[in-house]
């Protein structure tokens, strides 16, 4: 629950940051000149503030499609990834954004036009051709959408951009403005998943596995495109019997025919943000699993990595097409670059966010 917003002092007569407020009468309103203020302050209690985060609304400036690293990316030539807002409403144990951020308050950039003329950029940079744009990286794609309206506002600028392909990565199961539209086949609704148990074990306040599967099968009906995210794939002694439980679970629930791709990765994380993450929860049992240093990342070690994926590619292989799966080592995520060199299995593209 949200009991406190913060309106940046530019914003205070925006129409869209008024239309948000519009929705919580009763919150705390708290007007800063600039969000980092609130988010970027030292010595702040992450696991304290999760319990009751605030919503901040702030402009966005700068850069906002940020290239991929080579071989990131799901088929497309040319790949950028962007974030609307920063954090997410869930909180996975494994989450890389703990990490990351000083603060888990949910930052929502309310000038999405900045976002559109940032694509509208990057196509005109490639005349031509199609062009990749990937969200749910700093955060979920659709879970704060019935707040901020932002895929809603997508779709429309969709509509005169075909060369404009979508990803949007997300745990939720608010889709009714999906459900709502007509299904484009530029977009892909893309869900995170783990075996139930484990969601039950470690994706905290997320729906579960079957819930997202239902999101995914209305989706899958009314004509929209959906993809399979395996990422991260956690070890644990039987973590064979659950993904292939879950594997027919979802092939139970889905038309191959309806996914656009899957992908696959192990759990991997910036050292830096690794010991934040240790500090935050010194006890969990996902983090008394053998790690192992891969350069700049935590991953399992390079054996145990490789049987995992290699398990799991057979197995979904007894589904799908290997065109349709896509597959990413510990150093394939924004800002360094790594290719598994899986025959027949291409590069995935960022982590799931959470």
């Amino acid at each position: 629950m949200i009991n406190t917003i913060y309106v940046e002092q530019a914003l205070e007569d925006d129409a869209r940051a008024q239309r948000i407020l519009a929705r919580f009468p009763d919150v705390t309103q708290v007007i800063c000149e600039r969000y980092g203020e609130v988010f970027n302050p030292k010595a702040q209690n992450f696991r304290l503030q999760k319990s009751h985060p605030a919503l901040v609304l702030a402009e966005k400036f700068g850069e906002t499609m940020l290239l991929t690293p080579a071989g990131y990316g799901i088929g497309g030539a040319h790949n950028y990834y962007f974030s609307h807002m920063m954090n997410c409403i869930y909180d996975c144990r494994y989450c890389f954004l703990q990490g990351m951020y000083r603060s888990p308050h949910y930052v929502v950039f309310v000038n999405y036009e900045r976002f559109f003329t940032g694509m509208t950029d990057k196509l005109e940079a490639h005349p031509g051709e199609d062009v990749w744009f990937f969200s749910g990286y700093d955060c979920d794609s659709l879970a704060l959408e019935p707040v901020t309206g932002f895929v809603s506002e997508l779709l429309v600028w969709l509509n005169s951009h075909p060369r404009a392909h979508i990803e949007l990565r997300t745990k939720s199961t608010q889709v009714r403005p999906l459900l709502a539209a007509e299904p484009r086949q530029n977009v892909v609704i893309a869900f995170s998943l783990t075996p139930t148990d484990t969601a039950a074990a470690l994706e905290h306040k997320a729906p579960p596995v079957s819930k997202r599967l239902g999101a995914m099968a209305k989706l899958a009906s009314r004509g929209w495109q959906v993809g399979l995210r395996f990422d991260p794939i956690l070890f644990e002694s039987t973590y064979q019997e659950r993904y292939r439980a879950l594997f027919t679970e979802v092939f139970s629930s889905l038309s191959v025919q309806s996914i656009h791709s899957v992908t696959l990765g192990p759990f991997r994380m910036p050292k830096t943000f690794f010991r934040n993450v240790i500090q935050l929860y010194p006890e969990e049992p996902l983090f008394a699993s053998p790690f192992s240093d891969r350069g700049t990342m935590i991953s399992y070690p390079e054996s145990r990595e490789n049987e995992m994926i290699e398990f799991c590619v057979n197995e979904l292989s007894r589904y799908l097409p290997a065109s349709k799966l896509f597959s990413c080592s510990p150093e394939s995520r924004p800002s360094v670059t790594g290719n598994r060199g899986d025959r027949d299995v291409s590069t995935c593209p960022a982590p799931a966010d959470d």
